[in-house]
């Protein structure tokens, strides 16, 4: 029981993050760089701090998620799979699954394929590297034998 609710409590932190570091630090940090670059690295730089949000936010899921972060994880990305919820750039894999069937039916809709499978592997790295360096690792000791 105490493994659910410490998956479901990492699960509710992970959304209240994801949600603050989206609408207080992204889309100032975003105004931010539209004034200093040049419009041409504008998604350059949406891309790079949407993946910097979801690597905070799968730290911060592995973090409370207690002794099994990998399941608090994985159920986070399948939650943030299936619903689009208006961040920018979009996690939305039903989207993605038209695409390719459009990209099957006629050429066209290939290179916008490929453009959205790179960034949903880039978003979801994100979130998967974030939740591997936030699991908590074991301290080693250093240990110091004397050799007869």
């Amino acid at each position: 029981m105490r493994v659910w609710w410490s998956t479901v409590r990492s699960i509710l932190l992970g959304w209240i993050a994801l949600f603050g570091i989206a609408y207080l630090v992204q889309r100032p940090l975003l105004r931010l760089a539209a004034r200093l670059l040049d419009s041409s690295w504008l998604p350059t730089a949406q891309l790079a701090l949407a993946c910097a949000g979801l690597a905070a936010t799968g730290w911060v899921v592995a973090r409370w998620s207690g002794p099994r972060p990998s399941i608090a994880v994985f159920i986070f990305a399948v939650m943030l799979a299936v619903s689009n919820f208006g961040l920018e750039p979009a996690i939305d894999i039903p989207w993605l699954f038209k695409l390719l069937l459009d990209s099957l039916q006629n050429a066209r809709y290939l290179q916008s394929f490929a453009l959205d499978l790179v960034t949903h592997v880039l978003l979801f790295g994100g979130l998967f590297a974030g939740a591997f360096f936030g699991q908590a690792h074991e301290q080693t000791e250093a240990r110091i034998f004397r050799l007869n």
